[in-house]
């Protein structure tokens, strides 16, 4: 599916103007979604010859995937890069892992994590995940796990389910933090809690090392933790807060 990722417009002055540009910009995404090309080229066009960044972006996504247009990733980079020069974090994200897999632009791992980063600043969890991902593995920066934990920390804040797994498999092995099984536990539990299989499976490895009232106090810290990220008030820990724990 098509996804809407549009930002709020912080400056009243502009909202008068955005206004065409949004109603144009759901209406191109309505069209993708249902498969007419036709529509959302000639209205994500439109944007971007207005010079607007989520217009643009979409652009980009049609000439990444072929939709509507002769498949061109390095058309798809430059409009990308266009939209990224306009603070979008969405094409930040996309366009870093473009540069991660090397498709329209010359590989380039420091980059994409250069623009994981811009995006993960902005709080998009995607970009929160996969910047966990390349510090704990080492790419395009010097492995480094507790660096990786506060990424995975944000993204899990973000109700990101990836990163909650990831979360748990970190405190189960260790990296970044001293082993604790009940951590483990609590982030297999959350990232279960909203589908994720393998976590289920973690969760039961846990219990395996867990006396039964161990299982039910973290447990009772696990919801606790869910419903704050659900209600959007969890604050996500720090290196210097886990090496307290």
């Amino acid at each position: 599916m098509w996804q809407k990722r549009v930002k709020a417009i912080a400056l009243m002055s502009a909202l008068l103007c955005s206004v065409p540009s949004f109603a144009g910009l759901e209406e191109g995404i309505k069209a993708a979604n249902e498969g007419r090309f036709d529509v959302a080229l000639k209205e994500f066009q439109y944007l971007a010859d207005m010079g607007y960044a989520p217009g643009i972006y979409e652009l980009g996504k049609l000439y990444q995937g072929g939709h509507g247009v002769t498949k061109n990733e390095r058309k798809a980079a430059e409009l990308m890069q266009k939209a990224v020069d306009l603070n979008l974090a969405d094409a930040m994200f996309d366009l870093a892992v473009m540069y991660k897999e090397g498709k329209g632009v010359k590989q380039d791992l420091q980059m994409a994590v250069n623009l994981f980063t811009r995006a993960a600043q902005k709080n998009l969890a995607a970009a929160q995940f996969n910047l966990g991902v390349m510090y704990t593995n080492g790419e395009g920066v010097i492995k480094d796990f507790q660096q990786a934990m506060d990424w995975y920390e944000k993204a899990a804040a973000n109700n990101y389910t990836l990163a909650q797994y990831n979360l748990a498999l970190m405190y189960f092995q260790g990296l970044g933090v001293e082993p604790n099984v009940e951590r483990s536990y609590i982030w297999n539990l959350i990232a279960e809690y909203n589908g994720n299989e393998n976590a289920r499976k973690s969760r039961q490895l846990d219990e395996q090392k867990m006396t039964q009232g161990e299982i039910d106090t973290a447990k009772q810290k696990a919801d606790a933790i869910y419903e704050k990220i659900v209600a959007g008030s969890y604050m996500p820990e720090t290196t210097a807060t886990r090496l307290q724990q």
